[in-house]
């Protein structure tokens, strides 16, 4: 497969995924007007648990990647340390609006979350993992078309400060960055190796699933 085919692949998946976004009971809850601050915690306390485990699975893929990619090992660094601090955004979010430090801090995984951080973990010790790029295109097109749009809606809906919702605003303003990285490592030859364009979707469809069953057990912690 060549970049634009794996690309139209990645769409058609990332389509599919927001389509369906809709049905998932928080989601929908903040669509139509019905959020409340307890909600939004349990949103929060989420987002810290994939973040703090977001970066480690990144380094470890980072550390799978072999001769002849190894140039390519620096994408996968510069994202970890750009995400590796962003717990304490949520953190400070979590307090700005009303919780406990010590409750987010300490919450412990749904379901979903043990899912989807297994798979990642386990796709980021084979070597070469570079199937792994389907997945951020799934989690970094959150940033970029959801997050700010979220943020928004609740802010607006809980009379929130700023300092309440600034980690959704902020990935919606820098997630972009994180995209274009990631188209241009699909053009650096990876897609050379047999087979991997298939894999880097159908990581993305696994992904997918697997962050909406997080989502759908919030509330279920």
């Amino acid at each position: 497969m060549n970049s634009k085919q794996v690309m139209r692949g990645l769409v058609k998946v990332w389509t599919d995924f927001d389509s369906s976004l809709s049905s998932v009971p928080l989601i929908d809850k903040l669509e139509r007007k019905k959020f409340r601050i307890e909600d939004y915690r349990m949103l929060l306390i989420n987002h810290r648990q994939q973040v703090v485990e977001g970066s480690r699975w990144i380094a470890r893929a980072a550390s799978s990647i072999s001769a002849p990619y190894l140039d390519q090992r620096s994408m996968f660094l510069r994202h970890a340390v750009t995400e590796h601090r962003d717990y304490k955004m949520l953190e400070d979010n979590y307090v700005a609006a009303g919780g406990k430090r010590k409750d987010i801090q300490t919450a412990e995984k749904n379901i979903g979350t043990e899912a989807l951080h297994g798979f990642m973990y386990q796709r980021a010790t084979e070597p070469n993992p570079f199937d792994l790029l389907g997945a951020m295109f799934i989690i970094e097109g959150l940033g970029e078309r959801k997050a700010a749009a979220w943020g928004r809606m609740i802010q607006k809906q809980l009379k929130l400060d700023d300092d309440a919702v600034s980690f959704l605003t902020y990935h919606g303003e820098h997630d972009e960055d994180h995209m274009a990285q990631f188209a241009e490592t699909l053009d650096s030859g990876i897609l050379e190796i047999p087979g991997i364009g298939e894999k880097i979707i159908k990581t993305a469809k696994i992904v997918a699933r697997l962050y909406r069953l997080q989502l759908e057990e919030l509330g279920n912690i």
